[in-house]
């Protein structure tokens, strides 16, 4: 049955198109024609020595993509299609692959093992090749070594694929025994040992039960330990990252390790190459997430018997965890404030201590300071940058009475520092840590004000001033401005301090905005964040000027529209643009349309702005149409009544984000739209409730529909109830056995994951919000006897949600 594949496979990584593109055809043809001819020769093609490497990698990899997609829908059918094909020729596509492990060739080796875990992903849940795990270990040992580098790599591939559930525990034994002993220094390959670590790291989810083994884990835990002192450097950061696993998955085991990781891990900060140093801090970083997560869990009570203990690892290595990353603080890199992806050990230092003063508080305030004082003021930038990073870093975690004083003799350093240091990394962290104190140190709640009449004047110049400098500066000081605009938006609507700066602020931000250099360091969009905020914040007295911003924003959007003939690059920008430009005017929208004097000026700009957002969805960018559709629900909910004029226009627009399967992002935000119409036009909306349910209902029972968009569609249901009344009669024996089939759905999910609790309570929230909306909708109506026969439904429902402990 199989064909000869090779030139085939070879022409489709062709440089010249013609020939790539008919390869490509003939592919598609031969698999639409005869699927188990074509799975079954790309097999063999993979697993005959004899073939170029090239035409055998690219078998297994149209192979891996026969078998698994991206979309949840797809992957489903590729599933359903594999456990359908004929037993023999599956069989024999296995042997194939378990026959290539073996190869010479790497590639081809890796290649397989990807695709017999994804092969072990659809079967073994389903309870077929159960001797896949058996065979593949029964002679591991006698085998040659690059065979035993690919049958541990394919373990690991596995591991990932399959849930613990799926394999029996004498099978996660056999394969904790096989990987660990591909760990122990008596395997002279290292690039088995290195297998077989990577492996370890995706097997851990599976060795629960080891893990509760005294004997097993204290093996398991040595041999992790001596591999971080291996002297290859893969094996060794392959190691650490498995320490870092271990933390989160059986933090409550450390503790007789933890002594030992330590000075492991010390040794490494100071002394290992960066990759295996970056592992090494992330294991100090994820110790603090578990311990922030069970103080804040339980709230820092614990009684004596407690489930989750915090065994305050991170307060015992205090004394010495803060020097040694105070330390890694001076090694900076010279450019990593222009690199978006930037990451390095001094990053990676700054962040862990930041964790650090989440965890402990109060406590890690002296052990930072003295090496602030220390270096603030040193000739060599990396000593006043480090200094500076330790300081932003520690504002988050202690309490305000024991920051607030060094925050007041900090504040006028730092803004001295922001115009007069000649360095530019030392001006780019001293803007961050001005943000930080204005975030964690400045608002209503606080007793003690930070910021006062005597040097606000200072603070808003230096600001304005920063951002001229640099984008990367420029764009943190915007940062700095963001938190200080938010700290005052409980000023309520009398004075805020930033009234008499209002019209200099927003000079600059708009400035800011038109740079040349505006797409640097995220700048523009920073800058018309922070613009937002200072908008959103503002008070009554500032409406004037927030109104007089309208047609100038309003005016730059109509530019964007009207550009022509732009490169792809250009066009890209472009859209990024509008989707700002709509973003800001929405916070406008929202601000003047709050207050009746304000939103009556306000809409004579309506019908302009309208026809702007509506030009908007010819552009092909999803960001730009997520935009333009809330800015638009935020018109509808200022206008009220007044929007029916616009439906007859814009509902084609609104049909068409309720059909965007593919970035559901917009569809998502379409039905909250739908949400806010409903509001804005009550019964009005009538003449469009066919077309709109019509919709809902069809995403509902789509398969292609991400799940996420589905919880804000039961909500909607409940807002077209209320909008429309007891007309909402006729969509009842459509909407309700909806309502009736997710709320039994959601009350059988034992034993799921996080995310799948937090989908299902989702989920059962808007369930709740559409009965409501219904059950208001018919109140004093003649006809809420046509609810009866739901009851019994809905009050079972009620029930398993009040036995529910996962709420």
């Amino acid at each position: 049955m199989a064909m000869e594949v090779t030139q085939i496979l070879l022409n489709a990584q062709a440089v010249d198109s013609t020939l790539r593109n008919q390869a490509e055809e003939n592919l598609k043809q031969f698999q639409e024609q005869n699927l188990p001819s074509f799975l079954l020769s790309l097999a063999g093609e993979l697993s005959n020595d004899d073939k170029p490497v090239e035409s055998r990698k690219l078998a297994g990899l149209i192979l891996k993509n026969a078998l698994d997609a991206k979309e949840q829908h797809r992957k489903l059918e590729l599933v359903q299609r594999w456990l359908s094909l004929d037993t023999s020729l599956k069989s024999q596509i296995k042997a194939c692959l378990l026959k290539t492990l073996s190869s010479p060739a790497l590639d081809a080796r890796s290649t397989a093992s990807q695709v017999i875990a994804k092969v072990a992903g659809i079967e073994l849940p389903h309870k077929q090749w159960p001797e896949l795990i058996g065979t593949f270990l029964s002679n591991i040992h006698q085998l040659p070594a690059h065979t035993k580098q690919a049958t541990l790599e394919t373990l690991g591939y596995i591991c990932e694929e399959v849930s613990p559930d799926a394999v029996e525990q004498d099978e996660v034994n056999k394969i904790l025994t096989a990987v660990v002993q591909g760990m122990n220094s008596s395997e002279s390959n290292n690039d088995v040992r290195l297998a077989a670590t990577r492996a370890l790291f995706n097997a851990l989810g599976f060795a629960r039960a080891n893990f509760s083994n005294d004997m097993e884990r204290d093996y398991i835990m040595r041999v992790v330990c001596e591999s971080t002192l291996s002297p290859e450097l893969k094996i060794r950061q392959s190691a650490f990252e498995c320490l870092v696993a271990i933390s989160s998955t059986y933090y409550e085991k450390l503790a007789p390790y933890i002594q030992d990781i330590f000075n492991i891990t010390a040794k490494a900060v100071k002394e290992d190459e960066e990759p295996v140093a970056l592992q090494a801090i992330e294991f100090w970083s994820s110790v603090c997430d578990e311990e922030i997560d069970i103080l804040e869990e339980y709230g820092g009570e614990f009684s004596a018997d407690s489930d989750v203990p915090c065994f305050y690892f991170v307060k015992q290595a205090l004394p010495v965890l803060v020097p040694l990353l105070l330390e890694t603080l001076l090694k900076q890199e010279e450019d990593q404030d222009q690199d978006e992806g930037a990451w390095n050990i001094a990053m990676a230092g700054g962040t862990c201590l930041g964790l650090v003063a989440r965890t402990v508080g109060d406590d890690v305030v002296p052990l930072v300071m003295p090496f602030i004082e220390e270096n603030i003021t040193k000739p060599d930038w990396r000593q006043r940058e480090a200094a500076t990073y330790a300081f932003g870093s520690i504002l988050e975690g202690p309490s305000p009475d024991k920051l607030i004083p060094l925050v007041n003799i900090a504040l006028n350093f730092m803004l001295t520092a922001l115009m007069k240091d000649p360095n530019n990394h030392v001006k780019d962290t001293t803007a961050w840590t001005l943000g930080r104190m204005f975030e964690f140190l400045h608002g209503s709640a606080l007793e003690t004000p930070i910021i006062t009449q005597t040097n606000i004047q200072q603070i808003i110049t230096v600001l304005l001033q920063s951002m001229k400098d640099v984008p990367n500066v420029a764009e943190k000081a915007c940062g700095a401005l963001y938190f200080l605009a938010q700290g005052y938006e409980d000023a309520g609507s009398s004075s805020s301090p930033l009234t008499p700066f209002f019209q200099e602020i927003v000079q600059a931000l708009l400035t800011a905005t038109h740079r040349e250099d505006a797409g640097e360091s995220r700048l523009r969009t920073a800058a018309y964040e922070t613009l937002n905020e200072v908008v959103r914040c503002s008070t009554d007295e500032t409406a004037p000027m927030v109104m007089q911003l309208v047609p100038l924003i309003m005016m730059e959007l109509h530019q964007t529209l009207e550009a022509q003939k732009l490169s792809s690059d250009e066009r890209e920008k472009q859209n990024e643009l509008q989707g700002l430009l709509c973003g800001c005017l929405q916070v406008i929208i929202q601000k003047l349309g709050s207050a009746e004097p304000t939103k009556y000026v306000f809409m004579q700009y309506a019908d302009q702005m309208m026809a702007l957002f509506l030009r908007v969805f010819a552009s092909r960018s999803a960001t730009a149409h997520e935009e333009a559709m809330l800015v638009i629900g935020a018109l509808a909910y200022a206008a009220g009544a007044d929007f029916a004029k616009y439906m007859p226009e814009f509902y084609r627009y609104l049909e068409m984000g309720l059909q965007n399967f593919e970035d559901y992002q917009v569809c998502a935000i379409t039905v909250g739209v739908v949400g806010d119409i409903c509001r804005a036009l009550e019964d009005k909306i009538l003449p469009y409730c066919d077309g709109i349910m019509t919709q809902l209902l069809k995403d509902l029972s789509s398969n292609q529909l991400h799940r996420s968009v589905k919880p804000p569609i039961f909500s909607c249901f409940g807002d077209i109830a209320l909008a429309i009344g007891e007309n909402f009669e006729k969509y009842l024996m459509y909407a309700m056995p909806m309502l009736q089939s997710a709320a039994e759905l959601s009350a059988h999910i034992s034993g799921a994951d996080d995310d799948m609790l937090e989908y299902t309570n989702s989920l059962r929230n808007g369930i709740l919000e559409a009965y409501s909306g219904i059950f208001q909708g018919f109140k004093g109506s003649s006809n809420t006897q046509l609810l009866m026969p739901y009851a019994p439904h809905i009050l079972q429902f009620l029930d398993s949600l009040y036995m529910e402990k996962d709420m």
